[in-house]
């Protein structure tokens, strides 16, 4: 064999073998954030910084490969939009656009995925985060997906394929008898793509509806659990999904029992569409995560209904479908305004510098904090000898040591117990909202009193009783329709007694008056055979053959008159 086909081989079985192989034939360096980011054969790369050049040994080692389990594309560029003009002049050779951005390094990207797609047993995720794919890219994607033989996990987050893109993926995906989890939030999806998923979900449960069907043969029971198909949708962030979306996604959920987590967080849903989807957990057992936080036009109440609906369907915390933590929580830190700094001058002792953030609403003194009313007011001293008098260092010292003291507390009781602080700003105003419900959600257990946890049980029991009640209204119902069924049966059943008992009656009376008839046609005919006997004898005295009689045992005493015959002995003994 070939010396370098020998070494291309081995070096297949090793991704990051393959990959210094591929770099050393090129000249060029292996890139340090492939190596880092390569643990327990998973790669996952933040590919902004990764130069054009350097993107030809990777993309061959990805083809190639049959080994990485996850592979993760990550790119979190973003246009600099609100700035003016004069500093988006500036962040111009600051900022330079990733070559990932590029149209043709990222047709080579979705080439190679496909080909590591077409060859690989072992790949079971795939994440394309914030890359611009176009039509032809998502085609070469959608061939790859068709021939996974292994891929469970398809992610396409912050990429902006819109309604066509989807609809394109889609045709590999309903398809596909692995995949189980498709994300795609932030892709700018509106109710379109709503029912592009929608119909996904309908043809794989007509599918399903078939092999179930199959199983369920010789009184075997189907496994719902193990059959292929989507088991999580994440919709996330696509604020034109809107009620119409919501009630595509209801309309299959109604008779779906294979789905079990629906993520709709920041999907421009209202009350409307959250009944719609409300109505549909009435039939539907499977679901145990329907996330509709951070829909602003979702009443509290009916978010609630929701949650605790489809945690009804749970029953257990240890499900393998977890609600997942809120977007805008995460991109809080990120979105944060940026501090500008200003140079005074240089000297002895270093560089002056002064960091700007928000601009108040009243300009304070420079050099000074601005201080609030609360903080501004002090009280006036009591004079020494009057009651409530202290003096200062005593007053100094118990604030410091109240202080310490209740920062020492909350440090130990932080340290004990994980508690969820959020800060309250413009953009978080829905944070507080939904806070409880993140509590109920992520930490059942950390109530913070009592009486909360008597109200979610009362309102536990009280939709468990009210499903109760009616279930005994129909219980009642049919009781009272299979009581007048009963009245009706009975009075059939005595109509056709007294019927059967009158033709009974009838036939007896028939069966008499025919017996009587027959038992007088016997009679006749015994009284026929014997009047015939008698003139057969009178027949053999007259020609003289009286003997014969004699010699048969008859005595000459039963030859009387014919129609009267006296027979005193018919048989002689011997």
């Amino acid at each position: 064999m070939i010396e370098s086909v020998k070494i291309r081989r081995q070096c297949m079985l090793d991704f990051y073998s393959h990959y210094e192989h591929l770099c050393a034939l090129q000249g060029s360096v292996p890139l340090k954030a492939v190596k880092a980011n390569l643990t327990q054969s998973a790669l996952d790369l933040t590919v902004d910084r990764i130069k054009a050049a350097d993107w030809a040994p990777l993309l061959n080692a990805i083809r190639h490969n049959k080994t990485l389990t996850s592979i993760g594309i990550r790119s979190f560029h973003q246009q600099g939009l609100g700035e003016s003009g004069v500093e988006r002049y500036k962040t111009y050779f600051r900022r330079r656009i990733p070559a990932i951005r590029s149209k043709d390094l990222t047709g080579q990207l979705c080439k190679a995925v496909k080909g590591c797609l077409s060859i690989s047993d072992v790949l079971k995720s795939l994440e394309l985060q914030g890359l611009l794919l176009r039509e032809r890219d998502l085609i070469l994607l959608t061939k790859g997906l068709a021939t996974a033989s292994s891929l469970e996990s398809v992610s396409l987050a912050q990429c902006p394929i819109g309604d066509g893109g989807l609809e394109t993926i889609c045709q590999s995906v309903k398809n596909s008898a692995t995949i189980k989890y498709v994300n795609f939030t932030g892709c700018s999806l509106t109710w379109r793509g709503a029912e592009h998923i929608a119909n996904v979900l309908k043809h794989q449960a007509m599918k399903r509806h078939g092999e179930a069907w199959a199983e369920s043969l010789r009184y075997r029971r189907p496994d719902l659990d193990y059959m292929t198909g989507l088991r999580r949708i994440t919709f996330n962030c696509n604020m034109l999904v809107g009620d119409r979306g919501a009630r595509a996604f209801a309309d299959c959920l109604g008779e779906d029992l294979w789905l079990k987590a629906l993520d709709l967080q920041q999907c421009g849903i209202s009350n409307e569409g959250a009944r719609s989807l409300l109505n549909a957990l009435q039939t539907n057992t499977t679901l145990v995560v329907l996330d509709v936080r951070k829909n602003p036009l979702i009443d509290h109440v009916m978010m609630k209904n929701i949650i605790e609906k489809v945690l009804m369907n749970g029953n257990s915390a240890n499900s393998e479908y977890q609600w997942l933590t809120s977007p805008s929580s995460k991109d809080a830190s990120k979105t944060r305004p940026k501090k500008r700094t200003i140079v005074l001058g240089s000297g002895r002792k270093g560089k002056a510098t002064i960091r700007i953030g928000l601009p108040s609403k009243k300009s304070g003194t420079p050099g000074k904090k601005p201080t609030s009313v609360k903080d501004s007011y002090s009280p006036k001293p009591l004079p020494p000898g009057t009651k409530g008098f202290l003096p200062w260092r005593t007053a100094e010292r118990a604030k410091r040591c109240s202080v310490s003291f209740l920062k020492y507390v909350f440090k130990s009781y932080t340290q004990s117990i994980p508690v969820k602080v959020t800060v309250e700003s413009a953009s978080t105003s829905e944070t507080e909202e939904t806070e409880d419900l993140d509590d109920v959600i992520h930490h059942p257990d950390l109530t913070k009193s009592l009486d909360k946890i008597n109200i979610t049980k009362y309102q536990q029991l009280q939709l468990k009783l009210e499903e109760c009640m009616e279930k005994l209204k129909e219980e009642q119902r049919a009781r009272l329709k299979a009581e007048e069924r009963i009245m009706e049966l009975e009075i059939e059943n005595a109509r056709l007694r007294n019927l059967n008992i009158s033709l009974s009656e009838t036939l007896h009376a028939q069966s008499v008056t025919n017996m009587i008839l027959e038992d007088e046609g016997i009679l006749g005919s015994i009284e026929n055979s014997f009047q015939k006997f008698h003139a057969f004898l009178d027949l053999l005295k007259d020609a003289g053959l009286g003997q014969l009689a004699v010699l048969a045992g008859i005595d000459q005493s039963d030859f009387g008159l014919l129609g009267h015959p006296q027979m005193n002995s018919t048989v002689s003994k011997p």
